[in-house]
């Protein structure tokens, strides 16, 4: 049997930050197996919700661990990988003087528009909300008035979209629907190279929130499934997400 006779095929559903780093590792893995990966992109909550409620997949990506974990403990899946970490970064339109020690003061400026993903939708607006949370010891009051100003522009079904190509949350900045938004520091840096203007600048000690990166595999799945979650640990797949900016827990030092 030739190599694309016996060819499978893995349905990867995964975190949209997740999708410039896992197309490189479905390249890899395709070029070293002779299987395809067909990815599923989204927000992690609404791809969750999917599974749960039928959508075929094999190998789950999340940007958190708390999704996957919920497929496992419902017997939908096996254990839960953590895989990768990334960070919460705001972005910041031009123009708009913010450092980390200034940019609470900035976010509660009422003539300031800061923009989230959705919470429970997709995990990166679960952690801009913890930013929230960690800002009420700051100052308080912070916590209800960032909630309340927040503007949830992506990861809901009904989120404006950009253009093909485009990162979403520079589009955003870039189109003026927020001046400050609150997003990975993996994605903070595509969007600064689409739109050199943009600033990036680190959360503060007291307000960082970090993001766990959970994997699992759906029961049922097929072998490559398997083989293909197990090159996302190997030091290659690692690797590359190494390059695209995650901290990769798993790779050999």
């Amino acid at each position: 049997m030739t190599a694309s006779a016996s060819a499978a095929e893995v349905l990867l559903h995964a975190a949209g930050s997740l999708r410039a780093a896992l197309t490189e590792i479905s390249e890899a893995y395709e070029k070293a197996s002779g299987n395809k990966v067909r990815g599923t992109y989204g927000a992690s909550g609404t791809l969750r919700d999917q599974i749960a409620a039928g959508e075929r997949a094999e190998v789950f990506a999340s940007a958190n661990m708390a999704h996957p974990q919920s497929l496992a403990k419902s017997g939908k899946s096996g254990p839960v990988v953590l895989f990768a970490r990334n960070r919460l970064c705001a972005l910041v339109r031009p123009g708009l003087t913010v450092t980390p020690a200034t940019l609470l003061d900035q976010m509660l400026n009422a003539s300031v528009k800061v923009g989230t993903s959705t919470p429970k939708a997709d995990p990166s607006g679960d952690y801009a909300f913890e930013v929230f949370a960690k800002a009420e010891s700051l100052k308080p009051g912070a916590k209800a008035a960032l909630e309340a100003k927040a503007l949830k522009l992506s990861g809901a079904p009904d989120s404006a979209r950009p253009p093909e190509g485009r990162n979403l949350y520079g589009w955003n900045v870039a189109e003026g629907r927020a001046d400050i938004y609150l997003c990975y520091c993996t994605a903070a840096s595509v969007a600064q190279r689409e739109n050199p203007g943009q600033q990036i600048v680190a959360l503060p000690e007291a307000l960082a929130v970090g993001a766990d990166y959970g994997l699992t595999v759906m029961n049922g799945a097929s072998p490559a499934s398997y083989h293909f979650a197990l090159f996302m640990l190997s030091d290659a797949g690692q690797r590359i997400l190494s390059s695209h900016g995650f901290s990769a827990p798993l790779l050999a030092q």
